[in-house]
């Protein structure tokens, strides 16, 4: 009674079947997979943030990548801006979702060496070839502290992400592009500062990490999961229906062609 399952219906159904339980099985590991790496990425920024501040010129140095072990350590440094050489950062955010700029400032450091500091997020100007109005940094030789980060790129070089900016404008924040804009080694990576914070509140410093959610990735995956072991039993539900079906249909067939009784 169960030929029906090798009519080309059936045979579509249930390779539809066999190919849905493994992929879902492997979207579930996936999704597994995704929240491993929240978990693993949540310890690492709360390591980071916690460990004592280390100095700059420790964990970083001109052409150095920074690695992700080192994302958001604390470091500090001791020098003086250079607000000649500043720019902005274009197409940023502020911690209200508010587009705008970041203003990206070389730091000297004493005894030698420049190192990027974004010094956090201001409004951008009234027209886009207009540089925006920039807080001055502390001026004179301050230590200041922050978070390490890596450069930021595009796989290409960084360079040509100044093509058709306007003056003192860029898009991204790399060490490499602006070596060659100041003419001298810039140290690899960048650091956010922390502190000191501005005295009015602009620049917005940038907020620190997200280190306590693990977000839906695990609740994605039992969905999987649940989906690939429900395919099965959908089928073979509808398998039974269809038996029952098809036998109903037999027995209301004889039926019809059994002869009627002749009354005496």
């Amino acid at each position: 009674m169960y030929r029906f399952l090798l009519t080309r219906q059936w045979v579509i159904v249930t390779l539809l079947v066999l190919v849905l339980i493994p992929t879902m099985v492997e979207l579930g590991f996936w999704q597994l997979h995704r929240h491993e790496h929240r978990v693993a990425q949540n310890a690492l920024i709360t390591r980071n943030l916690e460990a004592a501040p280390a100095p700059v010129s420790r964990l970083t140095s001109p052409g150095h990548t920074v690695p992700r072990s080192d994302y958001w350590r604390a470091v500090t440094a001791t020098g003086t801006f250079d607000t000649a050489h500043e720019v902005v950062v274009r197409r940023r955010t502020s911690r209200d979702e508010r587009i705008g700029v970041l203003v990206l400032t070389p730091f000297d450091l004493k005894g030698g060496g420049t190192v990027l500091v974004n010094r956090g997020w201001v409004p951008a100007a009234a027209t886009q070839e207009a540089f925006p109005r920039v807080p001055a940094p502390p001026s004179g030789e301050i230590t200041l502290t922050g978070r390490l980060k890596a450069d930021e790129t595009t796989g290409a070089s960084g360079i040509r992400d100044l093509a058709g900016l306007p003056d003192r404008q860029v898009m991204l924040i790399n060490s490499a592009q602006q070596a060659q804009l100041l003419g001298r080694p810039v140290m690899g990576g960048y650091v956010e500062l922390t502190a000191p914070e501005p005295a009015d509140g602009s620049p917005e410093t940038i907020a620190a990490p997200d280190d306590s959610s693990i977000g839906p990735h695990m609740a994605y995956a039992v969905q999987w999961w649940l989906f690939a072991a429900g395919v099965p039993v959908g089928w073979v539900i509808l398998v039974r229906r269809e038996k029952k079906d098809l036998e109903q249909a037999a027995r209301d067939a004889e039926a019809a062609t059994e002869p009627e009784p002749v009354n005496a």
